[in-house]
């Protein structure tokens, strides 16, 4: 199926199909759902496409900016990862703050320190020590911050990687000359690429959540985030913070970050508190919340 046939089968399909079960509430997983059925529970991660727009294509950016406002003030109840998330969400989509309701998601066991350092350095040639950001290569991002901070790290033979790919709905932002990017990187080796870094960076701009910075913290690597969005939250008081926009602060960050046991071990408590497990009780309590209410 094609994204256009797939877009079609949402919005005129399935409704049809679900009033004829009699469905009494329909869970979208991700920003959009049916306009033409009046029973919808929409998880919305982020308003980030209405805040900054020019973060992202013309086109992308022009159906969030008409498609989301719509999908928010129709649904049932909105389900957002943040208490960030919700308040962006009732300021930019007009809805009530009744109607919005923080469900954060968690962490997968498999990112944990006793993961296979060794395997996902030899696959990805990572020979000596690196300080890692895991993210794609976009203007939200704000990669291009880290240049600085390569540049001090090489002087102490310490790389810099960025492990992520692209993604055609945002904008691309120019590869730093010193940071290494790692392009795509498998699945299977990422809970051992954390693992074996030496600290962990996310300069975002934005974030609506911010599930990299805590698979880092739970993999017992010492974490620097921006401060900006949803990341201060999330983070708590598990890992040090730099101005997005202050490449120096950043690098300042990441160089107290290394070898900081202790910054390590609260990352891997705060991280423990944040599980699918939990994820899942708490949309199941929505849930039925939502469907004994008819």
């Amino acid at each position: 199926m094609t994204h256009r046939a797939g877009q079609l089968w949402e919005q005129i399909a399935l409704p049809l199909e679900a009033r004829r079960a009699g469905t009494p509430l329909l869970i979208n997983p991700a920003n959009l759902a049916p306009l033409a059925f009046n029973h919808n529970l929409v998880h919305i991660f982020d308003a980030a496409a209405l805040r900054q727009p020019d973060w992202y294509s013309n086109l992308y950016s022009s159906y969030q900016a008409r498609m989301l406002p719509l999908v928010a003030r129709r649904a049932e109840a909105i389900v957002t990862g943040s208490e960030f998330s919700k308040a962006e969400l009732i300021e930019l989509l007009g809805v009530d703050a009744s109607k919005v309701h923080v469900i954060a998601g968690g962490v997968d066991a498999r990112f944990a320190p006793a993961a296979d350092a060794a395997q996902a350095r030899t696959k990805l040639a990572l020979a000596g020590p690196y300080v890692l950001c895991v993210a794609s290569r976009t203007a939200r991002k704000n990669l291009a911050s880290l240049e600085p901070a390569a540049r001090l790290l090489a002087a102490e033979g310490i790389e810099l990687v960025v492990a992520g790919g692209d993604r055609p709905q945002f904008k691309e932002q120019a590869a730093a000359g010193a940071v290494r990017f790692l392009g795509y990187v498998d699945d299977a080796l990422l809970p051992g690429l954390y693992a074996g870094a030496s600290a962990f960076v996310l300069p975002s701009l934005h974030e609506g959540f911010g599930l990299t910075a805590l698979e880092a913290m739970a993999s017992g690597v010492p974490a620097v985030l921006s401060t900006a969005g949803a990341l201060p939250e999330i983070g708590a008081s598990a890992a040090l913070y730099a101005d997005p926009l202050d490449p120096l602060a950043i690098a300042d960050q990441i160089l107290a970050a290394i070898g900081n046991q202790q910054l390590a071990q609260a990352g891997i408590a705060r991280a423990a508190q944040f599980n699918w497990e939990q994820t899942a009780l708490s949309l199941d309590q929505l849930v039925g919340e939502l469907v004994a209410s008819k």
